[in-house]
């Protein structure tokens, strides 16, 4: 059964459902949400995308992102997300969102409203490998730095958000440590 996503305006008012690979090709804004895990010392966990994801396979990105299902919330579906990809339960917080586009070479355009998340976890996640080929914990200092340095090797969504809102992203990560 294919996913479904739900269409928004600017405002978050929900105008609709459609495929995702539709909404995807016709570049419709439509809600999502991206969660940042940090562990006790202030260091993100990233994941780098399995390389049988339809766009972007094999780039770094934040600890996981998706799309909030119909009658779902932003927590909700954070959680169920970072459970399906990354193997591990944590308590989330919304932080702020932001709309984005950014189009891609095979055709597709992500143009969303993303929701932020952010959560604490110290162990070691049981990463899905059909959504993961990997992870790692990074500072986020580091991370900013190797953004600008390597942005070719991350998510366009992942350096958009580090562009917009590194100082929330911050503060959310000393509240947490």
């Amino acid at each position: 059964m294919e996913e479904l996503v739900i269409l928004v305006d600017e405002n978050d008012n929900q105008i609709g459902l459609m495929p995702k690979m539709e909404a995807h090709e016709k570049a419709l804004l439509h809600r999502a949400f991206s969660v940042f895990v940090f562990n006790k010392n202030g260091d993100l966990m990233i994941q780098q995308r399995a390389a049988t994801k339809y766009h972007s396979p094999l780039l770094w990105t934040n600890t996981c992102c998706s799309h909030q299902r119909a009658g779902e919330s932003n927590i909700e579906a954070g959680k169920r997300r970072l459970f399906e990809e990354m193997g591990f339960s944590t308590d989330l917080q919304e932080i702020f969102s932001f709309i984005y586009k950014a189009p891609f070479d095979n055709g597709l355009t992500e143009h969303e409203l993303d929701y932020v998340l952010v959560g604490s976890f110290d162990g070691e996640p049981n990463i899905n490998k059909e959504e993961v080929e990997s992870y790692k914990w990074m500072p986020l200092e580091d991370v900013k730095t190797d953004i600008e340095n390597n942005p070719q090797i991350y998510t366009a969504w992942f350096q958009i958000i580090f562009n917009k809102s590194y100082e929330k992203l911050a503060n959310a990560k000393s509240n947490r440590s």
